[in-house]
C-alpha cells in the first residue's frame, strides 16, 4: 500500500479522495515539496503531480509556484523516462510555500479531478499506453508540458492552465492506464504550443509597431 493511499483511507480510495486527504494533511503554515513526497511516498509520484498541477486549475497567483512545481513535475517525468527513483535538488526540495495560500486553490482545483475520474476509462484506447515506445513518447510528452508550465507566462490568462491540464490528463491517464486521458493530455500540450505562439507573435508585432512609432 502507498503512503498516499493509506493516508487517504485505503486502496479503494478514488483518485480525488487520495488528493483530498493529502490536502487535509498538508501543514499549517508551510508546507515543502520534501514535505509532500514523505506523504506520498516514491509510488505516489503521479498522486504528487496530480496534487501540484492543481493550483493552475483555478485563477489564483502564488509568485514562484510554477518553477518549484514544474520543476519537480519536470523531474518526476525524467525519473520515469530513465527508470531512476526521483532527485530533487536541495533549493527545490526544501523551498517554502504557503500553506494558507496553498490549501484554497488545490481544493479548488480538485474539483478537475473529480470531473476527469468521472470520464476515465481504464485500458481505453490500449494502444497508446501500451507498449515500451509508447512510454517513452507519453514521457517525453509529460516532461513537455512540465517545461510548458514553468515558460515565464503566468502573468497571461490559461498561460498555466492549459500545460496543468496537460499534466492532470496524462499522471490520470498514466495511474489509469487509460490511452484517452493521454491523447487529451497531448491535445492540451498542442493547444498551449499554439496558445504561445500566438503570445509571443502577437508580442512581437506589438513591440515592432511601438518600435516604429517611436523612431519615426
Amino acid at each position: 500500500m502507498t503512503d498516499a493511499r493509506a493516508a487517504s483511507g485505503g486502496d479503494d480510495a478514488s483518485l480525488g479522495a487520495q488528493i483530498a486527504g493529502m490536502i487535509a494533511r498538508l501543514p499549517p503554515d508551510h508546507v515543502t515539496l520534501g514535505e509532500l513526497l514523505e506523504l506520498f511516498g516514491d509510488e505516489g509520484l503521479l498522486l504528487l503531480c496530480i496534487l501540484l498541477t492543481l493550483v493552475f486549475l483555478i485563477p489564483v497567483s502564488i509568485p514562484g509556484v510554477s518553477t518549484v512545481f514544474g520543476a519537480a513535475i519536470l523531474l518526476v517525468g525524467m525519473s520515469r523516462l530513465l527508470g531512476r527513483q526521483l532527485w530533487l535538488p536541495s533549493r527545490v526540495r526544501h523551498r517554502r510555500l504557503p500553506s494558507d495560500r496553498l490549501r484554497p486553490g488545490l481544493a479548488g482545483g480538485l474539483r478537475w479531478v473529480q470531473r476527469f475520474e468521472k470520464l476515465s476509462r481504464p485500458h481505453r484506447l490500449a494502444v497508446l499506453v501500451d507498449g515500451r515506445a509508447q512510454d517513452i513518447v507519453n514521457n517525453l510528452a509529460f516532461i513537455l508540458a512540465a517545461l510548458l508550465l514553468m515558460a515565464p507566462f503566468g502573468f497571461v490568462p490559461f498561460s498555466n492552465t492549459l500545460p496543468a491540464l496537460a499534466l492532470l490528463a496524462y499522471a490520470i491517464g498514466f495511474i489509469q492506464r487509460d490511452g484517452g486521458a493521454v491523447l487529451l493530455g497531448h491535445l492540451a500540450n498542442l493547444g498551449t504550443m499554439v496558445y504561445f505562439s500566438v503570445l509571443i507573435g502577437g508580442g512581437g508585432l506589438v513591440a515592432q509597431e511601438l518600435f516604429k512609432r517611436f523612431t519615426a
